[in-house]
Order: structure tokens, then C-alpha cells, then sequence
């Protein structure tokens, strides 16, 4: 479940809280489950946005060395990104 389903789940439950006015007879509220469906979706969301944004972190090494032949300084900066590529 992605970003799309936590929104498409929070838009149905607004939709029978907030749109649907039918009487079930009391057999079913359809407010609790629409307000248990915007829960659901809120919390979806969260976790996806949570997950997207922990799998584009960037790790940067610097290591400073002197070169025992010349005595230059030599600096070398290794580079991992976790971001899979499209």
C-alpha cells in the first residue's frame, strides 16, 4: 500500500460520513465505518510517507590521507544512495 491507497481510503470513509445518508435498518452504521476507513487511510499514509522518505537517505565518507611519496594531501569522498534506481 502506497501514498495513493491512504488517500483513497481516507476520500471513501469522507465520502460515507460525510456524503451517504441511507438507512440501513441499524444493521450497519455506515459513520463508523467511514470514520474507521479515514483512520485507516490517515494511518496508511503515514507509514508510506515515513517509508519514502527513510529510503532516500545519502551517505557521505570523507577520508583525508597524506601520500607517503610526495607528502600531498589527498582527500577521497565515497558516495552511497539508497534511492533505487527508475
Amino acid at each position: 500500500m502506497g501514498i495513493g491507497s491512504g488517500i483513497a481510503l481516507f476520500v471513501i470513509g469522507a465520502i460515507l460520513v460525510f456524503a451517504l445518508n441511507i438507512d440501513t435498518g441499524g444493521y450497519v452504521d455506515l459513520d463508523l465505518i467511514g470514520y474507521i476507513l479515514m483512520g485507516a487511510g490517515v494511518v496508511v499514509f503515514l507509514i508510506s510517507l515515513v517509508l519514502t522518505m527513510r529510503s532516500r537517505r545519502t551517505e557521505t565518507v570523507d577520508r583525508t590521507a597524506v601520500d607517503p611519496a610526495t607528502g600531498d594531501r589527498v582527500t577521497r569522498r565515497s558516495m552511497r544512495d539508497n534511492e533505487p534506481l527508475a
